[in-house]
Parts: C-alpha cells; sequence; structure tokens
C-alpha cells in the first residue's frame, strides 16, 4: 500500500544526499573515498580485501580507488615485512583531515533534513527506519 510512496521519497532523498554530497565534496574527494577513509579511520591498516564485503564493486575496482587515492595524497600503501605479498593501507593525514570534512559535511546535510520535524519524531523516524532496515 505504502512501497510505491516509500520508494519515491527514498528515492529523492537517496538523490538530494549523492548531488550534495559530490558538490560539496569535490575537488578533494569522492563518496568513494570517503567510504574507503570511513572504513580505514577506527583502524590503523587494512588490506584491500577488507574493503570488498562494505563497498559492493569489484576487486579490480577497489584497485583503481585505491591508485586515485594514492596519487591524491589520502592513502598510503606499504608492503607487510613478515610477508611481502601483502599490502596495508592507511590514512594519510590528509586523507583523515578529508574524512572528516566529509562526514561534517553529511551530518550537516541530514540535519538539515532531520530538523524540518521535532526532536520526538526524529527519534521515532530513526526507530522506524532501524525497523525496516534490520
Amino acid at each position: 500500500m505504502y512501497a510505491q510512496e516509500f520508494g519515491k521519497l527514498w528515492y529523492k532523498m537517496s538523490r538530494d544526499l549523492k548531488t550534495h554530497m559530490e558538490t560539496e565534496l569535490a575537488p578533494g574527494l569522492t563518496e568513494g573515498q570517503l567510504a574507503v577513509l570511513e572504513l580505514l579511520l577506527p583502524e590503523e591498516r587494512m588490506k584491500p580485501s577488507d574493503f570488498l564485503p562494505h563497498l559492493s564493486t569489484t576487486p579490480a575496482a577497489v584497485t583503481t580507488l585505491l591508485d586515485r587515492m594514492e596519487k591524491a595524497g589520502l592513502i598510503e600503501r606499504e608492503r607487510d615485512e613478515k610477508d611481502r605479498r601483502i599490502v596495508w593501507i592507511s590514512a594519510t593525514a590528509k586523507g583523515k583531515e578529508e574524512c572528516m570534512r566529509g562526514m561534517e559535511i553529511r551530518k550537516r546535510f541530514l540535519e538539515s533534513y532531520l530538523n524540518r520535524i521535532s526532536s520526538h519524531n526524529q527519534q521515532l523516524l530513526v526507530y522506524l527506519l532501524g525497523k525496516v532496515a534490520n
């Protein structure tokens, strides 16, 4: 009954967020790069294969993404000392700074949406979306 209306609203909000993020993150960062940095921040380092379950893309695409990020100075690659086949990815200071900037941009945008409704309704919305998502 409500699926079609939910789909339209979800599509509009997703499109608005994507457009806003692309505009505000440019030229220093993309949404894909932000996703990698957000995964890296709580970790000291990760292997390229560690990103695959989170990014819904191919290993080749992850490699290309990491290549671009390395050229931009957002990440560093380092060979493992014990097993040279393993490559470790870590965020640079610039990468950490850009990640924080990107997360703040997204937070402000989402707050602008949520602030259209009362605090109680925000809590209810988050609760209900949690029910739908899980």
